[in-house]
């Protein structure tokens, strides 16, 4: 009997070393984390001890501790600066994500020219093109600088040896699922390549001092590829948006050892190269000498910043039995159940039976519940084909009862839309100190909000049971 009974430790056992799950047999795919090729073989565990070893440096009193080494010094791109928290850091890794095409090697080759200087080397390292495809790109946007070195490297010992060559302040890498390393077994952009890259430049950048920004590809769910360990051992990570046919580009913090993560950088890609735009109002506004029907303005926070955007709405007689909802920039979601709303709360019952587009100026996407009320005043504008007063704003959550609801900011926005001009806002009750000169309309539900529309011009069907009385 006990000749046919096998120890534990000599069963084979089977580990993911994604999440640590553990099973008997073999699998392809991890059950816990549903991730691919990460179940492997391991051994029963040794008991190990780990004797006391040799202190690098002193423990300090907190107060003793140097804090000017951690000073951020600015990468010459003040958008980017204002999301890092002022600059980049000696020794702190960041990591910048984006679609492809959305701008990630054309803003960082910009900051690697105006970052390096006469004591600050930058190296830019780029994997994925050749040397001579990124001077092309350097000459076009104006990135030529002495003091900014290129090397074309897929091997991480071969950037290895051009740090200990350079000696760079600042390292860019284009990108981290690029280059691989010879002692690990798998493809370049697997999880144990991207672990075991990632890993070697943070300690190079830990040891020396220097300032490193990775650039990651995302998956077609918009997330960062490769493990999620990637994020957590990198000081900061930043998510480049934008759409490509559109040319405002956002850089949004998501994670940050040095700084506040509520704040975001807008840019604008153009021919000449990417610029950043300290007041990116004015791409979200039409300028108009008079009104037009179907347009309201409203004041939506992207981060701690104020932007002031422009809805559209338009309405047309549907030729279909089901009518058309197209929307731009705006959540189908909400612009469905702003139509609820008029028509209910409202009492605006055209809106059911016409084809309804709706979008918003210059490719800017509004998701916050702020925007409500410019939604529902757009499309009860169009519908009744009368143009709002001008000047006006919009800021207020719409709930299913009708009712406008508080949003946070509500001053910052309203100092925003003062300073472009606005002389008129409707926004939820108790709006607190209101910008002199301006003058604020509380409104409690939509019935208070649509009173702004000229009752002498709207076109409202009327409704079935007014038609019966």
């Amino acid at each position: 009997m006990a000749a046919r009974t096998k120890s534990s430790k000599d069963r084979p056992a089977y580990r993911c070393t994604e999440c640590g799950w553990q099973t008997a047999k073999w699998l392809g795919r991890c059950p816990e984390c549903q991730a691919w090729g990460t179940v492997e073989e391991y051994g029963a565990p040794a008991v190990r001890t780990t004797a006391p070893g040799r202190v690098t440096s002193s423990a300090l009193p907190i107060g003793q501790v140097d804090g000017r080494q951690a000073t951020a010094r600015s990468t010459g791109v003040d958008e980017l600066d204002r999301v890092l928290g002022g600059g980049l850091v000696p020794g702190a890794v960041v990591l910048l994500a984006g679609e492809p095409g959305v701008g990630k090697s054309t803003l960082l080759l910009d900051v690697a020219a105006k970052a390096a200087s006469d004591d600050h080397r930058t190296l830019y390292v780029t994997g994925e093109e050749s040397a001579s495809q990124v001077r092309l790109r350097a000459d076009r946007i104006k990135a030529i600088d002495d003091h900014l070195y290129l090397a074309a490297e897929t091997d991480l010992a071969a950037v290895l040896g051009h740090l200990d060559a350079v000696k760079p302040s600042l390292l860019i890498l284009d990108s981290v699922q690029t280059v691989a390393s010879g002692e690990i077994d798998g493809a370049p952009g697997g999880m144990a390549q991207v672990r075991e890259v990632a890993g070697a430049l943070i300690r190079a950048s830990k040891e020396r001092g220097m300032s490193t920004l990775l650039v990651g590809h995302v998956t077609k769910d918009g997330a960062i590829a490769g493990p999620r360990l990637l994020e957590h051992l990198v000081d900061v990570v930043l998510h480049f948006e934008g759409d490509r046919h559109a040319r405002l580009r956002l850089v949004r913090g998501v994670k940050n050892r040095y700084g506040a993560t509520d704040e975001v950088g807008c840019f604008e890609l153009h021919d000449e190269g990417i610029t950043g735009l300290a007041d990116p109002s004015g791409l979200f506004l039409t300028r108009r000498a008079e009104p037009v029907p179907g347009t309201c303005l409203t004041v939506t926070l992207e981060g701690r910043r104020p932007l002031v955007a422009e809805v559209q709405a338009l309405t047309v007689d549907s030729q279909i039995p089901s009518p058309r909802r197209t929307t731009s920039g705006l959540e189908t979601s909400r612009v469905s159940m702003m139509l609820a709303v008029l028509e209910q709360r409202g009492r605006i019952s055209a809106l059911g039976k016409r084809d309804i587009y709706s979008a918003t100026v210059g490719g800017v996407k509004l998701s916050e519940p702020a925007a409500d009320l410019a939604i529902a005043l757009a499309l009860a504008s169009a519908a009744s084909d009368t143009p709002l007063p001008k000047n006006l704003v919009a800021i207020g959550e719409v709930g299913l009862a009708g009712e406008v609801r508080r949003v946070t900011g509500v001053q910052r926005r309203l100092a925003e839309a003062h300073r472009l001009g606005f002389t008129h806002a409707l926004v939820p009750g108790d709006p607190g100190k209101i910008p002199p000169g301006m003058r604020v309309t509380e409104v409690a539900d939509m019935g208070d909000a649509l009173r702004v529309l000229p009752r002498s011009r709207r076109r409202e069907a009327p409704r079935e049971e007014d038609e019966r009385r």
